[in-house]
């Protein structure tokens, strides 16, 4: 290593911007005019006692050391904006170094173009062969922006670096990007070069990443907290460990948690792992990526205190680096607590003999073989114990279709009870994965199993066929299929021959089926249709749906359903919603709803924002719309409860209501309307008619001014109770409108976001 220069940076000229220095003793200052600003030294070190201040603004200073020395700061460095030093000779912060800025700091070994820089881009890319390191052994720091260590071989911290507001970030390449990111981590390493990261020191920030792509990275023991992501209001907590190619190893603790407290998120991504006895994660997330692995004993006594911290872990093997791509369980791990374990591999999942996973609390485990939804045939295997006999958490296994499960010694929860509106039937299930639309073409041939959709599929059929709808009469679905957050787009099933008259994903669920947890989008339509189910007879959870759906001409008086998610509805519907138009000629028993055309069971925590139409058809000479309503053209002696439409709803006659086109029977509560109404006439601000016992509470309420309806209920029969109320559209948007039996608690049914014209189901506002 070349010797240091002298106590203070030497030679040094503007070569793009402008400005002055002015020198005395033992300080140099710069006082720099442009808001950019590029100068050529040719030595940048700065003694014991000695200070540089940067007076650049909230601009930025690009310092680059053309000598032959390393950078050495054992004095201060100050800028009021940001500030990169750059020197292929090396960079050493030393004990007594201090480094401030009001912007970002980089120091670096790999050079950057002056035009780029000077273009003040969102991008910049630095490149370089030198083999010389920064080190930080003093405090580096930034109040205002973030700060960038990068070198080709070699990035040590073993001092302090902090950015309360924006990220730090440690990454050795030959080709590095630094992009501009106010949610994210900034530095990506293009060309990889063996080198290492080594962190031993403290960091403090919003977000932290180490990168080595191909190298090693190093978070190593010491006392307390060594690398800490804090986040902001702008930022969430959030720690990056890559290796790619090289290895990662974690000896101390590591951190993240957003700025309001809530945890926040790990991602270690390696070709190989190593923990010491004292590693640990402690966050909301901690996702752990790595192309095989089988956990050893030091890996689940690592998983082990991450959980017990409250960290949910996610695992997944790649397959990469020509690695098989096998997880394997080789370890016992037990926890206590809420945290949940996802241990998923890109073929196998084993459970090896004598390994017990164990939890007690509420925490959930997933085994899944073929993590990338990729039909690879593979299998989740349990020759241990899973013991979930004091936790009231799930278990669920997830194995291909041509693949297989062996459950092996699973000990449930004698007591456990499915929460409410999950869907859920039992604590562990075991599912076949659809991840294709040829898997999909599958479930008919076993119309009572599990399935889990593996990922986003789009069921466009080959030209030339048809798709026709899972269990179609008279063999109705009677098991459980599971959408595990994902989407299955472009479903295209129009009224013919060769389908069932009952048109959707599914044609009939019957009483014991189960959906949930699924997005559909497509164009549907039958005499029974809905873009999810044409007939729902079972539950439906957490289900929501987006297209268009179309009933056919009637040619006859036989009820003809339509609706955004389910035709004709005799079972549970909760917690879902509909975003589809739907349009239907409809007729005397016509029922078109936003949600569900005709509704006999229960509809809770739901809603539909589609447009609602009824074209007309004649019969008999005679012309109708039918029933038509936001959310449920008829509700037949079903509930409605915690539930809303916004859509606007037309016809060419009456028997048209913001929230249903009758209420026969049936039950409405706490539930309102705000979308326009359009009949001869007008339409009412909830229903149509309502008629016998039928109840509309007074928790019900229509947006007075949107829907353009001045009454509730068109048309009362029988005494039916009618107590809905009008409100303005300023009193939709305050949560003391609706009385006491909306909970718009922290922990309650309802909320209005900032700026909302009238409340949402809080399950909307989730993540």
């Amino acid at each position: 290593m070349a010797r240091a220069a002298g106590p203070l940076p030497q030679g040094g000229a503007f070569v793009r911007g402008q400005g002055a220095m002015s020198s005395g003793t033992t300080s140099l200052t710069i006082d720099q005019s442009s808001s950019r600003g590029v100068i050529d030294w040719h030595s940048f070190s700065i003694g014991n006692g000695n200070t540089v201040a940067f007076n650049n603004g909230s601009g930025a200073t690009l310092n680059r050391v053309t000598g032959g020395d390393l950078s050495l700061i054992l004095g201060k460095l100050t800028a009021t904006g940001s500030l990169y030093l750059i020197n292929p000779q090396g960079i050493l912060v030393g004990p007594s170094g201090v480094v401030s800025t009001g912007g970002r700091f980089v120091g670096s070994t790999l050079d950057i173009c002056n035009c780029a820089f000077m273009s003040g881009g969102d991008a910049l890319t630095l490149s370089g062969k030198s083999d010389a390191s920064v080190i930080n052994l003093g405090r580096i720091s930034s109040s205002g922006g973030d700060v960038f260590l990068i070198a080709r071989q070699a990035v040590i911290n073993a001092g302090t670096v902090k950015a309360p507001t924006g990220t730090v970030e440690l990454a050795a390449g030959e080709t590095v990007l630094l992009q501009d990111s106010a949610s994210s981590r900034q530095v990506f390493v293009q060309a990889g070069s063996h080198g290492t990261v080594v962190n031993e020191g403290r960091i403090k920030a919003a977000q932290i990443s180490l990168q080595a792509a191909d190298g090693n990275v190093y978070a190593l023991a010491g006392g307390g907290t060594r690398v800490r992501a804090t986040g902001t209001t702008t930022r969430d907590g959030h720690v990056w460990l890559i290796a790619d190619s090289g290895l990662v190893t974690q000896q101390g603790k590591i951190a993240a948690t957003n700025a309001d407290g809530s945890g926040g998120t790990v991602d270690t991504q390696a070709a190989q792992l190593a923990f010491g006895k004292h590693a640990a994660v402690h966050a909301g997330q901690w996702n752990v990526s790595t192309p095989e692995w089988t956990i050893d004993d030091a890996a689940a006594r690592t998983l082990q205190r991450s959980l017990g911290a409250g960290t949910s872990v996610d695992v997944t093997t790649t397959g990469g680096n020509g690695a098989t791509g096998d997880l394997g369980i080789a370890s016992s791990l037990r926890w206590q607590g809420p945290a949940s374990l996802t241990l998923a591999g890109y073929r196998n999942v084993s459970v090896t003999t004598g390994t017990t996973i164990a939890n007690e609390g509420a925490g959930d485990l997933t085994l899944r073989a073929d993590a990338s939804g990729i039909d690879n045939g593979v299998s989740v295997t349990n020759h241990g114990t899973i013991d979930w006999s004091a936790s009231m958490g799930i278990v669920s296994a997830l194995y291909d279709m041509t693949g297989s499960y062996n459950a092996g010694n699973i000990l449930p929860n004698k007591a456990w009870t499915a929460p409410q509106d999950s869907g859920l039937i039992t604590q562990v299930t075991g599912y076949k994965l659809v991840n294709s639309l040829a898997d999909l073409e599958q479930i008919p041939l076993d119309l009572a199993g599990n399935y889990a959709l593996g990922k986003d599929i789009d069921v466009s059929p080959p030209p030339g066929t048809v798709y026709k709808p899972i269990g179609m009469f008279p063999n109705p679905f009677t098991g459980q299929f599971d959408g595990m957050g994902h989407t299955i787009s472009n479903l295209t099933i129009l009224a013919s021959s060769e389908i069932s008259p009952e048109a959707g994903l599914f044609a009939v669920i019957d009483t014991a089926g189960v959906v949930r947890n699924l997005s559909v989008q497509g164009n549907v339509g039958g005499l029974n249709a809905g873009i999810l189910a044409g007939v729902n007879l079972g539950t439906i959870a957490g289900a929501h749906t987006s297209g268009r759906v179309v009933g056919p001409v009637p040619v006859s008086l036989g009820g003809i359903s339509t609706g955004g998610l389910v035709g004709f509805s005799g079972g549970t519907v909760t917690r879902s919603s509909s975003s589809a138009d739907v349009v239907s000629p409809s007729g005397p028993s016509g029922f078109t709803g936003g949600l569900v055309g005709d509704n006999h069971g229960v509809i809770r925590q739901s809603f539909a924002s589609g447009n609602v139409e009824a074209t007309g058809a004649t019969q008999f000479g005679v012309t109708s719309g039918g029933l038509v309503g936001g959310l449920v053209g008829y509700n037949n002696a079903g509930t409605i409860t915690q539930s809303y439409a916004t859509g606007t709803v037309s016809s060419p006659a009456q028997g048209v209501g913001a929230l249903v086109g009758a209420n026969m029977f049936g039950t409405i509560v706490q539930s309102f309307a705000t979308g326009k109404v359009q009949a001869p006439g007008g339409g009412a601000g909830i229903a149509g008619s309502s008629e016998g016992t039928a109840l509309i509470a007074s928790d019900v309420f229509w947006d007075t001014q949107t829907t353009g309806a001045n009454v509730a209920v068109l048309t009362v029969i029988n005494g039916a109770e009618t107590a809905a109320q009008g409100l303005t559209t300023a009193q939709m948007s305050t949560p003391s409108s609706f009385g006491p039996t909306y909970d718009f608690g922290p922990q309650g049914v309802w909320a209005i976001p900032p700026g909302g014209a009238h409340p949402v189901l809080r399950w909307q506002l989730a993540p």
